[in-house]
C-alpha cells in the first residue's frame, strides 16, 4: 500500500524547469515520499488510507535548498564581527579547531536541524577538514597540524542521515594534494561511506576545492582528476575577497589548466573575477554559488551577478557559514541578494521570482541534483513547506508572490515536511535528536 498524503486549498508557489508563479486553489498530491501530481479545484480522491491536509489559501512551496554551507559552524556564531574573511575565520576556526569525531558530528547535527527548522531541506555541505585550519600568514609558512582521523569525516556525513536533511557532502583531499597513494585512499573512503549511506539522504559526495590556500598549482590537478575518477562536482571557494586578489586569480587558471572546468565546477562567491576568468566559466559551462549574506557580512563585496547570468551562467544561492551569516534564513538570504544586487548596479536587473529561483531549483541544478530536489514536479522528493501568510498577517495578497519572496518571515514558516513526513512544526524541529543535538553543543562548546 502506498504511503500518500494529500494537500488541498493550497496557494502553490509552483517551481518547474520553465517558470516559477503562483497556482491559486491548487491542490498536490505526494506517494511514498515524492510529488505525484498536482492539479487546481477539485483533488482527486486517492483512497481512504491517505493523509490530507486542508491548507485553508496557506502557500505551498518546496524547501529550500542552499548550494554552499557549512553546517558544524552553527556553534561558533557572533565571532569576528569587525573582521573580514581570514579574521572571522581564525576566530571561528578557534572554537571548533580542537573538535573529536563525536564533538563535530553533534555540531554538523546541530546546524542541520536549525537548517530544517527554517524550510531549508537540502545543502550541499562542506564537511569540516580533517585538517585543523592554519591561520594564513603573509610572513612565513605554519608548521603542519596534526590530521584528525577518518571518523572525523564519516561522523558528520552521518549526522545529516541522523538529523533527516537531504545533502551533498563535499570532502577535502587531504595530505596537501599531492595526489599519494594515502591521500587517495582517504579520500576514496569518504566518497564510499557517503554513498553507502542512506540515498534518501546523502545525495552524493562531492570534492571541497581546496587549491586557493595551495602554493602551488598540483592541488588543482589532483582535484581535476577526482572529479573524473569518482563523476562528481567540485565546489571551491574563490574570488571571494579583495585579499590576496592576484593569487587567487591565477588559483582560477590552475584550475582551467587542469582540465577541470565544466559543468561539474562550481566557484562559491566569485565576487571579484575579471572578464577573462567570466568569460572562460561562461565558455566551459561552470556554475556560481552566491551567498550575499556572508559577502555583506565579511566585508567581501557584491557579486554582479546580472552580468553572470546575462552570460547564462548557472547560479545558485547558498546560505553559508551559519557563524558569518548568523540566521540560517533563506528569505533573509533572498532579499539580501536582491536588494544587494540593485543598490550595486542601481538597475532591477534581478526579480523576486529570479532570487526564489536561485534558493531551490537553481541551487539545485548547480550541485548537480537537478530533478530531485527544489521544485514542485513530479519525481521530485516531496520536501515542502507550508507558509502562513496571515501568521502574521501580510494584509491582501495583491503580488503572492512577490509576497512570498519580499514578505514572509520564518515566523510565518508553520510546517516543514521531507519526503512527505513533518519535520518542523512552528520552527522546532520533530526529532527528538534535535533537542539532545542543543544539549551537547552547549556542553561541548561551552563558553
Amino acid at each position: 500500500m502506498r504511503n500518500r498524503l494529500l494537500f488541498t486549498g493550497a496557494r502553490l508557489v509552483s517551481v518547474t524547469d520553465e517558470s516559477v508563479g503562483i497556482i491559486d486553489d491548487s491542490w498536490l498530491l505526494c506517494e511514498d515520499g515524492v510529488i505525484a501530481d498536482s492539479g487546481t479545484g477539485w483533488a482527486p480522491d486517492p483512497g481512504p488510507a491517505t493523509r490530507r491536509v486542508d491548507l485553508g489559501g496557506a502557500f505551498l512551496a518546496p524547501g529550500f535548498v542552499s548550494s554552499h554551507s557549512h553546517l558544524f559552524t552553527s556553534v561558533a556564531r557572533g565571532l569576528g564581527s569587525g573582521e573580514t574573511l581570514h579574521g572571522w575565520a581564525d576566530e571561528m576556526h578557534a572554537v571548533t579547531g580542537g573538535a573529536s569525531s563525536d564533538d563535530v558530528y553533534w555540531a554538523t547535527m546541530h546546524g542541520a536541524f536549525d537548517n530544517l527548522a527554517n524550510g531549508i531541506t537540502t545543502v550541499f555541505d562542506f564537511i569540516d577538514s580533517r585538517t585543523p585550519r592554519v591561520p594564513i600568514r603573509d610572513d612565513a609558512d605554519a608548521d603542519a597540524p596534526t590530521m584528525r582521523p577518518l571518523a572525523y569525516v564519516d561522523r558528520q556525513i552521518d549526522a545529516h542521515v541522523d538529523a533527516g536533511i537531504r545533502a551533498v557532502v563535499a570532502v577535502t583531499i587531504e595530505g596537501g594534494g599531492d595526489g599519494g597513494p594515502q591521500a587517495w585512499r582517504d579520500f576514496a573512503h569518504a566518497v564510499e561511506h557517503a554513498r553507502a549511506s542512506d540515498p534518501r539522504f546523502i545525495l552524493d559526495a562531492a570534492v571541497s576545492g581546496a587549491a586557493q590556500r595551495a602554493q602551488d598549482d598540483r592541488f588543482a590537478a589532483v582535484e581535476a582528476e577526482a572529479m573524473r575518477r569518482f563523476g562528481i562536482v567540485n565546489q571551491v571557494h574563490l574570488l571571494e575577497t579583495l585579499e590576496r586578489l592576484e593569487a587567487q586569480r591565477e588559483t582560477f587558471w590552475w584550475y582551467e589548466r587542469a582540465g577541470a572546468l565544466g559543468p561539474g565546477m562550481i566557484f562559491g562567491h566569485f565576487v571579484h573575477p575579471d572578464e577573462s576568468i567570466v568569460s572562460a566559466v561562461a565558455a566551459a559551462g561552470c556554475a556560481v554559488s552566491w551567498q550575499p549574506v556572508a559577502d555583506g557580512r565579511l566585508a567581501s563585496g557584491t557579486a554582479d551577478i546580472p552580468s553572470l547570468t546575462s552570460r547564462g551562467i548557472r547560479v545558485g544561492l547558498g546560505l553559508g557559514d551559519q557563524a558569518c551569516s548568523d540566521v540560517s534564513d533563506p528569505w533573509q538570504s533572498m532579499r539580501f541578494a536582491l536588494y544587494q544586487s540593485r543598490a550595486a548596479s542601481g538597475t532591477t536587473a534581478l526579480s523576486p521570482a529570479d532570487v526564489l529561483r536561485m534558493q531551490t531549483i537553481g541551487a539545485a541544478e548547480v550541485i548537480g541534483q537537478s530533478g530531485s530536489v527544489g521544485s514542485t514536479m513530479p519525481g521530485a522528493y516531496a520536501d515542502l513547506l507550508v507558509v502562513d501568510p496571515r501568521r502574521p498577517d501580510m494584509g491582501p495578497l495583491r503580488a503572492p508572490l512577490v509576497s512570498y519572496v519580499l514578505s514572509s518571515t520564518l515566523r510565518n514558516l508553520r510546517e516543514v515536511y521531507v519526503g512527505g513526513e513533518l519535520a518542523s512544526v512552528a520552527g522546532v524541529a520533530r526529532s527528538p535528536l534535535a533537542e539532545r543535538a542543543s544539549a551537547e553543543v552547549h556542553r561541548r562548546f561551552a563558553v
